[in-house]
């Protein structure tokens, strides 16, 4: 039976290297994704499993994998993975970290300028009824240049988004547990302060931290309603971290500008009243959806299933 189930489709460059190592593994290969019916039937002798982050890995599943050494998770975060019950099993959990890094921030800049100078906007117009001719007042948007940018996480990727946001000449306030060294903050332009201050001084908030119980809707009604009428909400990172009926009224309310999201609340579910505004940019999860970051997610993935068959210790693990 074999040693290895790969629960979704990954680069070709995966299946190369496991192939490559002589690894004995099975791929799911059917449509969608995986069910966790389908998913536990490989599961009997499999000792590692490489999951997709789209693919919850219950204690339930955990329970049909009695030989599981590791689950190689192919995302930076892991949170559809019941980690308390791998480790309490014996099973490693690794991600993949700081690949994603580069990718994420270009999209969320990508989304910022989106929202800001309204390019889907103009594209769904363009590819309707067009426009009569170029005008002084006509579709106007904002320049980020001037505009003050609150980062809640300012971890690498928060970090790679500043020193972004930064060449665009935009002040830059941040929160996160830790502050930043004075020679980090001076590089970046940017000034720690309390999320409080962020959310009511901010033009546009981006969020880059993790999803754990703590961060579960940081962005609720309440704390949105602190924000400006005129501030956009970009979130990159991961879709409960803001309460999407709020920010759903808070818009329709206009008591936000606008909003860029890449992850959604109930994933892949979208909300019918978001895709109705025009003021809110919408893309399908693809923060680290480049040629360079998947391969470079592959090969952790790969490496560290070979290190546990060969008895040595994987890479980034997040339940040790």
């Amino acid at each position: 039976m074999p040693q290895v189930y790969v629960s979704a489709a990954l680069p070709k460059s995966a299946n190369a290297a496991l192939q490559k190592a002589g690894v004995d593994f099975d791929a799911y290969n059917g449509k969608g994704l995986i069910t966790e019916d389908e998913l536990q039937s490989h599961l009997a002798n499999t000792e590692v499993l490489i999951t997709a982050l789209s693919t919850p890995v219950t204690a339930a599943t955990l329970a049909k994998a009695p030989h599981l050494k590791l689950i190689a998770n192919y995302g930076a975060g892991f949170n559809n993975i019941d980690v308390t019950a791998a480790k309490a099993q014996g099973v490693l959990v690794t991600n993949t970290p700081k690949v994603s890094t580069t990718s994420t921030a270009e999209v969320t800049l990508a989304l910022m300028l989106a929202v800001l100078h309204r390019v889907t906007e103009g594209d769904r117009l363009m590819r309707g009824p067009g426009f009569s001719g170029w005008a002084p007042t006509f579709f106007l948007g904002h320049e980020l240049a001037g505009k003050t940018v609150g980062i809640i996480g300012m971890g690498q990727i928060g970090q790679a988004v500043a020193k972004r946001v930064h060449a665009f000449d935009a002040k830059i306030l941040y929160t996160q547990h830790h502050q930043l060294t004075p020679e980090a903050e001076r590089a970046l332009g940017a000034t720690f302060t309390d999320q409080a201050t962020l959310l009511q001084q901010s033009d546009i908030v981006t969020l880059h931290l993790p999803l754990v119980p703590a961060t579960h809707h940081l962005l609720d009604a309440q704390a949105m309603t602190t924000m400006k009428p005129t501030a956009y909400l970009i979130n990159a990172a991961r879709g409960p971290l803001i309460d999407e009926s709020a920010l759903l009224k808070q818009l329709t309310d206009h008591r936000l500008a606008g909003a860029a999201l890449d992850v959604y609340e109930a994933e892949p579910h979208v909300s019918s009243g978001l895709k109705a505004l025009d003021n809110v940019v919408l893309t399908p999860h693809i923060g680290n959806a480049t040629v360079e970051a998947r391969d470079a997610m592959a090969k952790i993935v790969t490496d560290n299933t070979l290190a546990v068959l060969n008895g040595k210790q994987p890479q980034y693990v997040v339940n040790g």
